[in-house]
């Protein structure tokens, strides 16, 4: 689910949930029902909706309920048409021409003028967009031609998945755009749903429009099922969320930990979320002791890896090979084995000896039950190694603000960012960090930025073998530490779905009778 970062907040989680695959069918015998509501946990409150202000996989899920992007990606990680029905594109170019008849929640009509003013609005550097560098490369403009319904992209710098880049954008409506106050609790989009009721922490109401017809593919709105009315409900509590899927006060909820077993023994629909989930940052901001790559590379040591592995995924995980999660992006390359410092306890007090390091250590506090068990391991090998600890769970909304805004005072953490593609990543470890940029943990790494020039300039998995050179040489610099993936269970009750991109895809949901 882009929602473990995509950050947590880029995209995702936080960041947001990484890959997904689905792993059962629409029962069988059944029968779909009309007019019914899908109830969908979320394990924090959203936030801000604004589409081009979040990084929060939670708010992503939120959004792909009100917006539309250009491309769509079915469950099988397929590109298929969103709001453009055909597109071309080189590493610098791309050309979407339009679906014809697509209207905005408001009524007007969607135009390719308006496509093209999202697109120049987020490659604005100067609009602070969390989604620059995400889907909209810095620089990049559009152009419209709204005879044709055509709308050009220029990049000035190569992006080698900039057709599927682009298109993921979700784009917001003439109205919206003007005035981005009616984004932050509701919605002018083109999307199947409209917000009708916003209750901060604790539901979102929406409402299904009956006249969206261009939903992703060859998705038709003349289908049995589809809900009346979606409730997406903040539950912060893993166990009351699988505690109200049982009880069919639910029909949809992510479950990470222990809980997963037992809403699988009930034999309910289940899809799965392969996704990063043990990844460690140091922030490297002059001054703090995260700069040093010597010191990186000894608090690395002083943990074993495959124990917090097992700790943060509750005995469900396995290491983690790389930044995108398997089967979901283009390039399936082990990126990390070779490159982690080999646990040595001894090794790594003898380097921090005569330090007197005192570090505070947040951790994703929403992402399920052992991250919290897994911070506390490593605060327990981090002091034996003679390292002071501080802990601090934090929310969704204070990673946007205290690690990616940059307002808070961090030395390391777990933050598990999910994305879809390696060029996803490039804005977190390169660049300006906040307020300018999104690299929050002051990353500097020469090798991985002339590995993503080489790797930008190709256009497709022909550049694959540079994309993994670029991440090698983050983790063989200590700039990151991946060490688990979690296999996450997304189960539903009384409805089934599919998942795209790592989360629910709303033109997917048939209640059942």
């Amino acid at each position: 689910m882009k929602a473990v970062l995509r950050l947590a907040t880029a995209g995702a989680l936080a960041l947001g949930l990484a890959a997904c695959s689905g792993n059962s069918a629409t029962p069988s015998g059944t029968k779909f029902a009309e007019g019914k509501t899908f109830t969908m946990i979320l394990s924090a409150d959203p936030g801000n909706l604004d589409p081009h202000f979040t990084s929060l996989s939670t708010t992503q899920q939120v959004d792909r309920f009100l917006y539309d992007s250009l491309i769509n990606i079915d469950k099988d990680g397929k590109m298929v048409a969103g709001l453009a029905e055909k597109w071309e594109a080189t590493t610098t170019k791309a050309v979407f021409t339009l679906r014809k008849g697509v209207t905005c929640s408001d009524g007007s009509p969607l135009t390719a003028t308006q496509i093209a003013a999202n697109i120049t609005f987020v490659g604005d550097p100067k609009n602070a967009s969390s989604r620059i560098g995400v889907y909209v490369p810095p620089g990049a403009t559009a152009t419209a031609d709204d005879a044709a319904g055509t709308v050009t992209v220029t990049s000035p710098a190569p992006s080698a998945f900039l057709d599927r880049t682009l298109g993921g954008l979700h784009i917001v409506c003439d109205k919206g755009m003007k005035d981005r106050t009616l984004l932050k609790q509701g919605a002018v989009g083109t999307g199947l749903f409209t917000v009708t009721e916003a209750v901060a922490d604790d539901h979102y109401t929406l409402k299904r429009r009956k006249d969206y017809a261009w939903g992703p593919g060859d998705w038709s709105k003349d289908q049995a099922g589809l809900p009346e009315t979606v409730v997406l409900k903040v539950v912060a509590n893993e166990t009351t969320a699988a505690n109200l899927i049982s009880t069919d006060q639910a029909n949809a909820a992510v479950v990470v930990g222990p809980d997963g077993a037992r809403l699988t023994a009930m034999n309910l629909h289940k899809r799965e979320v392969v996704a990063p989930l043990g990844e460690l940052w140091f922030n490297q901001k002059a001054g703090l002791p995260g700069a040093d790559a010597a010191t990186r590379k000894a608090l690395t040591q002083a943990l074993d890896l495959k124990q917090l592995m097992a700790v943060i995924t509750s005995g469900s995980g396995k290491p983690a090979t790389g930044l995108v999660a398997p089967g979901l992006g283009p390039c399936p390359q082990d990126t990390v084995t070779s490159k982690l410092p080999a646990s040595d306890a001894a090794a790594a007090k003898t380097a921090l000896s005569g330090k007197n390091l005192k570090l505070n250590f947040y951790y994703a506090s929403a992402v399920g039950p052992g991250m919290q068990a897994a911070a506390e391991l490593l605060q327990k090998a981090w002091q034996a190694a003679g390292v002071e600890v501080t802990l601090k769970g934090v929310t969704n909304a204070e990673i946007g603000q205290a690690i990616v805004g940059g307002q808070g005072s961090w030395d390391a953490a777990f933050l598990p960012l999910g994305v879809t593609l390696p060029s996803e990543l490039v804005s977190f470890f390169s660049g300006p960090s906040a307020p300018d940029g999104v690299n929050f943990a002051s990353i500097n790494n020469p090798a991985y930025t002339a590995a993503v020039e080489k790797a930008s300039a190709t256009a497709g998995t022909a550049g694959c073998a540079q994309w993994a050179a670029a991440e090698e040489a983050l983790v063989g610099n200590g700039d990151i530490v991946p060490f688990a993936f979690s296999s996450i269970g997304v189960y539903g009750k009384g409805a089934t779905f599919e998942l795209s991109s790592g989360s629910v895809d709303p033109a997917s949901v048939r209640m059942l009778g």
